[in-house]
């Protein structure tokens, strides 16, 4: 009898865990690639925000939109965004117990939008398609030799995946006979809705820079409201597709205006507003954090010389030695 009654008492509590069990978000940091390589002091601020994943960022440039030719991984570039760099960044983050999402980006001169990459001729588009074959399997390599746990295949480039939906669907079988972990793509806010293979990929990524205020401080309950008609059209798509959303990126820059256009970052837009940073920020996670088909996210962007970045006078989008750090640790160390 006492047997049976221990075997009943197991399986209760079995039960018990098994409902309660949530699965661990992904509590994310883009951490910027820089000249320099890493140590453990520039690791552990990313502990101290409770991050349990860092998106480690390689580089490849391109002339310009018309141009198909990637330079990638030469001794022209900063370390961190070298195949070494981001190797020796792994490396350092590993020691800490962060997890990787390695996320190759192209960068076009005068910072021109990705999106809107586009050959002129059949012969360019194969061109552009063998360079950024080169780029990404490179690191699709990286990525399973650290054993990197998400693979990026690339980063808002609707133009690209638009006109050549057949080379992205070989891309990616090329990429997954290489690298065995999770995939994604980090589609554009406005661009996720029409990406074409999310099928074939572990998460729907987003960068997500929706718009959710007009006012220039704009209220927490003024962002819950903004979000409502993107986060239906969101957790639809993941129900449909049976996909888990992760946000590739997201945050806010500590500025007037910060819910509008999030997308931009024009040093123009220089009135500091620390209080509209935090209030975006918040919305978004009491939007998402606890929804079981939102994997988590990434915030933008990380530097690593913690002490010596971001700070009160800050305009731009880190979160680092502003108040909104800490409503990310919070938010992060929650379980």
């Amino acid at each position: 009898m006492n047997r049976l009654i221990t075997l009943i008492l197991c399986f209760l509590l079995l039960g018990c865990a098994a409902t309660l069990y949530k699965p661990e978000k992904v509590n994310g940091v883009s951490f910027v690639a820089s000249p320099n390589k890493v140590d453990s002091s520039h690791v552990k601020p990313v502990v101290s925000v409770n991050a349990n994943y860092a998106a480690i960022m390689p580089f490849g440039f391109i002339k310009n939109l018309e141009h198909p030719e990637i330079i990638h991984n030469t001794d022209r570039q900063w370390f961190g965004e070298t195949r070494a760099g981001a190797d020796q960044y792994i490396s350092e983050l590993r020691k800490e117990g962060i997890k990787v999402m390695i996320k190759p980006q192209i960068w076009v001169w005068r910072g021109e939008f990705t999106g809107k990459i586009m050959m002129s001729s059949e012969e360019d588009w194969k061109a552009l398609e063998d360079s950024y074959s080169s780029f990404i399997l490179e690191y699709a390599d990286l990525a399973q030799k650290t054993n990197a746990e998400i693979f990026c295949i690339g980063t808002e480039l609707e133009l690209f995946v638009k006109y050549r939906p057949d080379y992205w669907s070989s891309l990616i079988q090329k990429i997954k006979s290489i690298y065995d972990g999770k995939l994604t793509y980090a589609a554009n806010w406005d661009e996720y809705r029409r990406t074409p293979f999310w099928d074939q990929l572990d998460f729907i990524g987003i960068d997500a820079y929706f718009p959710v205020s007009h006012l220039k401080t704009p209220s927490f309950e003024d962002c819950l409201k903004g979000w409502e008609k993107h986060k239906v059209n969101i957790q639809n798509l993941s129900e449909t597709l049976d996909k888990k959303i992760l946000f590739t990126e997201y945050g806010y820059r500590s500025v007037d205006y910060s819910g509008k256009r999030p997308w931009v970052s024009d040093r123009k837009m220089d009135q500091v507003n620390l209080e509209a940073q935090v209030n975006t920020t918040k919305a978004l996670y009491e939007t998402f954090w606890n929804e079981d088909w939102f994997a988590g996210g990434f915030i933008w962007k990380w530097f690593i010389d913690h002490q010596n970045v971001g700070g009160e006078a800050n305009f731009m989008f880190t979160p680092q030695n502003k108040p909104v750090e800490e409503l990310i640790r919070n938010q992060y160390g929650t379980k």
